[in-house]
């Protein structure tokens, strides 16, 4: 029997990781995160590396001089071809952003030895310390944000926090440039570079560093670009998001109609006369993918003590079999096949908020609607601040669950 056992191991295929050094073409740069491609018996697995977040995609081809990494809940999708084993991997990265509008990047990735990290390497480096929190303007938000740094060396992870969400899981390094100063003085200064790729965004931020101020600008694909300015602020928070969204004082849960996934409309007073979560949300959206996953918990803690949730989706391109079928790969990507779902809209904020008619306005994907038995808001929360926030996140928890409890109390 052992022999027959020990046969059967060393026939067995054996598992193949290969790590690459990726990185996406962006106005700004290269973009760079880690991937990883595993072959197992059972077939090939990939994940994208953002720092201490390994995302998994969910369908990966490689063959011998191809590669597709599919990632259809953010209809989104590599492609790249190798012109010889173990050769960098050069291709593009598309995204569906809208209505006939597919945003195209190039796509890199040059092996890495089996024994390194898909991660950048420690590096020495001079300049200045960055760890900690800064007080954040964006030249095109009107509310402050918050940036939350953490230092390994000359490598920087962390997040940016702003009222509609974060930025999710950076990671970076720093580095140094020199120019010459009066009298031909070579003057030093400290930069840095970070970077996120979950398959829905890419984010890139630079920044030059001073004693307590950082200057710098982001990108958002090749869509979008602005420039922002930090000062050091250990006490740096942002806005209560309890607080920034109001109900209208007179709309109700009966007034609201919408289609659910197969186009029957429906009333949703006919979800009224217990404790109710509306979420407003949009697959495509990373920080709703990430509050996803909270609804989960929630809805197996709180279903038989009679909390509702129901999903209210503002999908890409208003096309209703097609914006369904995002929705369905959302709600099974993260075990919410049970919890009724609405398609009400294209994923912008002006029509969310007519189509609502709930609220003064609709600030953020995903916005947090917590609904009484009477059919009436007690609270609303905009924006969600994920996993990569750390103890913001662990206070939002606390938050929606305290709310939760009162909620279901009747209070």
């Amino acid at each position: 029997m052992w022999s027959a056992l020990l046969l059967a191991l060393a026939q067995a295929p054996a598992t193949e990781l290969r790590r690459y050094s990726a990185w996406l073409e962006t106005p700004g740069g290269p973009l760079e995160f880690g991937l990883e491609v595993e072959k197992s018996p059972d077939g090939w697995r990939g994940f994208l590396v953002n720092g201490d977040e390994r995302i998994e995609v969910p369908h990966v081809e490689f063959g011998a001089r191809e590669l597709l990494l599919d990632m259809p809940h953010y209809d989104s999708r590599i492609r790249a071809s190798v012109s010889e084993p173990g050769a960098v991997l050069s291709g593009t990265w598309e995204k569906l952003r809208g209505p006939g509008n597919i945003a195209t990047l190039g796509f890199h990735a040059s092996p890495l030895p089996p024994t390194s990290s898909s991660q950048h390497p420690p590096a020495s480096h001079w300049g200045l310390e960055i760890a900690g929190r800064w007080a954040v303007d964006f030249a095109t938000e009107d509310q402050d944000a918050v940036a939350v740094f953490q230092q390994r060396g000359a490598n920087i992870l962390g997040t940016f926090l702003t009222a509609t969400g974060d930025y999710r899981y950076l990671c970076g390094r720093l580095g140094t440039v020199e120019d010459y100063g009066g009298g031909c003085a070579v003057l030093r200064h400290t930069v840095f570079s970070l970077a996120c790729f979950d398959g829905a965004h890419a984010f890139l931020f630079k920044g030059w560093v001073g004693t307590n101020h950082i200057h710098g600008d982001f990108w958002s694909g090749n869509w979008h670009h602005e420039t922002w300015t930090a000062k050091r602020d250990d006490s740096a928070e942002l806005a209560d998001p309890f607080a920034q969204t109001t109900w209208n004082g007179k709309t109700r849960l009966a007034d609201l109609v919408f289609p659910d996934l197969e186009g029957k409309k429906h009333s949703l007073g006919d979800f009224a006369g217990q404790a109710t979560l509306l979420v407003v949300l949009g697959s495509w959206c990373p920080n709703c993918n990430d509050e996803a996953k909270l609804l989960a918990e929630l809805d197996a803690k709180y279903r038989t003590r009679g909390l509702r949730i129901l999903g209210l989706a503002f999908e890409l391109t208003g096309e209703p079999a097609r914006d369904a079928e995002q929705v369905r790969i959302f709600q099974k990507r993260h075990g919410l096949d049970a919890l009724p779902f609405f398609l009400c809209g294209t994923a912008d904020k002006a029509e969310a908020t007519k189509a609502l008619g709930l609220v003064d306005r609709v600030r953020a994907f995903p916005t947090t609607i917590f609904v009484g038995a009477d059919g009436l808001p007690k609270a609303i929360h905009s924006g969600y601040a994920g996993p990569a926030t750390g103890e913001e996140h662990a206070k939002l928890r606390r938050d929606f669950e305290a709310r939760l409890e009162a909620l279901l109390a009747g209070k």
